[in-house]
């Protein structure tokens, strides 16, 4: 949001939110593992049939990036990995991607109040995040053409 929107500073959103980063990783973490656990359990999936593990992938591999971040998101976590510990969490990107794609899969032919929700705030932030790499790439691009 600073780079994109940077009056967006002035409102204390990036910081507080920056701020609170790791809190809200690990609420979001458990608000998936719920989500995942009772859609397990109201579907009575059977992880052992190829075509269940297929057709629900990208959740499978969500949790499996959420749990390792969940997981490494404490102090201890960072000391002990030092400069690995930034690389693991670059995970995140993708996990961003296949969140949009997850839940444009799952929901899109199965509307609920939550699915134009879900939608539009998965997209919007890859959408920012492309925005900002993009910005943050053509910077770069201006500054190496100064330098020459």
């Amino acid at each position: 949001m600073r780079v994109v929107f940077p009056e967006t500073k002035k409102s204390g959103i990036p910081k507080m939110l920056l701020k609170n980063r790791r809190t809200i990783g690990v609420v979001a973490f458990f608000l998936a593992l719920g989500h995942g656990v009772l859609l397990v359990l109201k579907r009575n999936f059977d992880f052992g049939d190829f075509q269940t593990s297929v057709v629900y992938l990208q959740g499978i591999l969500l949790m499996g990036i959420f749990t390792l971040l969940a997981v490494t998101s404490n102090d201890w976590s960072i000391k002990k990995l030092k400069k690995n510990w930034k690389k693991l969490h670059q995970l995140t990107y993708l996990a961003m991607f296949l969140l949009t794609w997850h839940v444009a899969d799952k929901m899109l032919g199965h509307w609920t109040y939550l699915t134009p929700l879900g939608i539009i705030g998965s997209t919007a932030i890859t959408v920012l995040f492309v925005v900002r790499k993009w910005m943050e790439y053509q910077k770069e691009s201006a500054k190496k053409t100064k330098a020459r």
